[in-house]
């Protein structure tokens, strides 16, 4: 496993961390049909915080975990700080792990 590997696997498990945190953690799974969303971030279906646990993390964690190529670039602080505007201060913990994780994909 590379050390940006690592670096990513730490920063998801941070992501999750914040989630928890923050009471936006789900234990129940959206349905298929939302999870099969075309859009942009699922933003049809899903609030924000669903696509970062239900499609993001799964997704990165497969790709660390099977060592398999990682993405060129990320950049979805920006979505996050246009998604929790209205709340920039309680969300910021959250929104500093997704500039660690936009910043390890430069």
């Amino acid at each position: 496993m590379t050390d940006r590997h690592i670096a990513v696997a730490e920063i998801l498990l941070d992501i999750e961390c914040e989630l928890r945190r923050s009471r936006l953690w789900q234990s129940e799974m959206p349905s298929d049909e939302a999870l099969a969303s075309e859009q942009p971030f699922a933003l049809d279906t899903l609030d924000f915080h669903q696509w970062l646990q239900f499609i993001l993390l799964p997704r990165l964690h497969h790709l660390v975990d099977q060592r398999l190529p990682l993405p060129a670039a990320c950049g979805i602080s920006p979505v996050a700080e246009e998604v929790y505007k209205q709340r920039l201060e309680v969300m910021k913990p959250l929104l500093l792990q997704l500039q660690r994780l936009d910043r390890v994909f430069q």
